[in-house]
């Protein structure tokens, strides 16, 4: 065994490359090489030398440098990036070098004058990620820096790296003032999320998967049109794109769009398969991707199925990343809309001291915009999970009730808030015909929206129509199987089982429910109530004492005030009876 010692220390690491440099160098190999030798001579290494860094490897295009200060390497990545715009101002864009930096502070080991470890891994993955002329900082590296630059930081959030285990949190350091070269003109992001959806790459070499293709992603770009809070580019304009390799967020600054899909198609023998990213443009964050396949017999009927899906999973993974965006903004900053995001976490427990979190954010967003469909209407729910696990009080109720009339009056076509209001209104005002025919509009202007589907099974259900709850469960679960909402489709399922006496199944489905919202009270009585009459109420009886852990005031009228058909409500308070909670 060696008795050579490792040697390891602390280091702040920049790794640097040229930003489309196989690009450059098929168009000009001698050129390219001249200019990017004239700046190393002339800027990079006179700044590196300056800053006392020292030069580790370059290859070709890339180069890794070690300094003993986070703020050396800061400052050296700085001046770096804004000599380089300047040097640029006179270059035609096409003949442009144009560095990544990414910066990391950590432990290295050294190794023959090299060195190796997760401190280089990391800032060579964070060079990847960086903007064109930008520099992209580890939080480790962030904790160093703050406060002693005039630069801004903007946090980029938690971004999965190549080969780097962990997620690691990412900052955009930008300059004050920035290069007029880099100066360049940028759409304005409309006031409410936007998405482009690039022509997808036919892999295939099939030139009639090009018609297939286009035909499926025109078909996407009118699914999303339907959610009417997403403002989605037309194709006319995101097919300019077709046929070329580009950076999502140059597409991304073109556009004036927030968000990117792109994919590509694949046909081998008579199957094909489809892949699809979502993609954050600023930061380029993967927040989906997934892969479909299928047969080619009935192509139209495979384009169809896969649209509904991917047109199903965006909305719910826009929604999310849209909420950790508006928790990085500055509070003095927040509309109405980010007040309304700031709600959103706590609707998913149904629970009171929640709910009064989030009514927190959505009185302010009213009071910004008292017009606002998706505010009213989530208020209008927290008012109504106040009145059912909050001593039943009439005051909860007529502002639900009040709320919840503002929405579906608004003429909103806002699929989400006509949901959540038409929920309210068959709880609180027991007016199911008003609540489903609120669900069959919220699903005219989004038929893939699986909040409609969700819910809708859910009011189906307690309205007695077992069919229709079921076929929109599924639906609803094949479309977005990991939503917040996901819970909603094993109460339409176990209810609907509960109706046609099949409590074993009921049990089985309400588990489900509880397993995806452990905090859902209603959900852990229905499982209770379905074991007993199951026959099994040996295995009810620790699931009603977690019920009432949970909510000691809990009564079983509850499944009378919900308003579900009278034939499963009184199957309820039944087995509540024999369970010993308090009607």
């Amino acid at each position: 065994m060696s008795n050579e010692r490792i040697e390891r220390r602390l280091a702040a690491i920049l790794a640097g490359d040229v930003v489309g440099y196989s690009r450059l160098m098929g168009a000009d190999e001698e050129g390219t090489l001249a200019r990017l030798q004239a700046h190393r001579r002339e800027l990079v290494d006179p700044k590196i030398a300056e800053h006392r860094g020292r030069i580790v490897k370059t290859t070709g295009d890339g180069i890794l440098i070690e300094f003993a200060s986070m703020v050396d390497a800061a400052r050296c990545a700085l001046e770096i990036q804004h000599a380089m715009g300047e040097r640029n101002v006179s270059v035609p864009k096409d003949e442009q070098i144009v560095f990544r930096i990414g910066l990391n502070i950590g432990d290295i080991i050294l190794e023959g004058g090299d060195i190796f470890g997760d401190g280089v891994n990391i800032a060579a993955r964070l060079e990847t990620i960086a903007d064109p002329g930008g520099i992209c900082v580890s939080e480790d590296a962030y904790r160093q820096l703050r406060g002693k630059f005039d630069s801004l930081f903007e946090d980029g959030g938690n971004q999965q790296l190549k080969n780097i285990a962990q997620p690691v949190r990412v900052y955009r350091m930008r300059q004050e003032k920035a290069p007029a070269a880099e100066r360049e003109p940028r759409i304005a992001l409309p006031d409410k999320p936007s998405i482009a959806v690039l022509p997808f790459q036919n892999m295939s070499g099939d030139p009639e998967q090009e018609y297939f293709a286009d035909g499926m992603v025109e078909d996407i770009i009118t699914g999303l049109a339907r959610i009417k809070w997403l403002f989605v580019i037309a194709r006319n304009s995101s097919f300019v794109y077709k046929g070329r390799a580009v950076d999502v967020r140059q597409v991304g600054r073109e556009l004036g769009v927030r968000y990117v899909l792109e994919g590509s198609v694949r046909k081998a023998a008579n199957r094909v398969r489809i892949t699809g990213q979502l993609i954050e443009a600023e930061t380029g964050a993967h927040l989906w991707a997934d892969r479909f396949d299928g047969a080619l017999s009935d192509v139209f009927d495979l384009q169809d199925r896969i649209t509904e899906s991917v047109v199903g999973v965006v909305e719910p993974s826009v929604r999310q990343s849209e909420i950790d965006r508006s928790r990085r903004k500055h509070p003095e900053s927040l509309g109405a809309y980010d007040l309304y995001l700031r709600a959103l976490p706590y609707m998913t427990s149904i629970m009171p001291e929640d709910a009064r979190i989030a009514m927190g954010h959505l009185r302010e967003a009213l009071r910004l915009d008292p017009n606002y469909a998706a505010a009213n209407a989530f208020m209008a729910w927290c008012h109504e999970q106040c009145f059912m696990r909050s001593g039943y009080a009439e005051a909860d109720k007529a502002a639900g009730l009040r709320h919840a009339r503002t929405a579906i009056e608004s003429g909103t076509d806002d699929s989400t808030a006509l949901t959540i209001a038409a929920l309210v209104m068959a709880h609180l005002g027991r007016d199911y015909p008003l609540a489903l025919s609120t669900i069959a509009r919220a699903l005219s202007f989004n038929n893939s929206s699986a909040t409609a589907l969700y819910f809708g099974g859910h009011l189906h259900a307690f309205s007695g129509d077992a069919a229709t709850a079921t076929n929109y469960a599924n639906r609803a679960l094949r479309l977005s199987p990991f939503d917040p909402w996901a819970y909603e489709a094993y109460v339409a399922l176990g209810v609907a089982a509960l109706q046609e006496g099949r409590y074993a199944e009921a049990a089985t489905h309400l588990a489900k429910g509880v397993q995806a919202n452990p905090r859902f009270s209603t959900l852990l009585f229905f499982q209770a109530a379905s074991l007993v009459l199951a026959a099994r109420s040996e295995e009810a009886r620790p699931i009603a004492r977690r019920l009432l852990e949970l909510e000691p005031d809990f009564h079983a009228r509850v499944a009378r005030e919900l308003g579900i058909v009278s034939v499963v409500a009184e199957k309820l308070v039944d087995a509540a009876r024999e369970l010993g909670l308090p009607e």
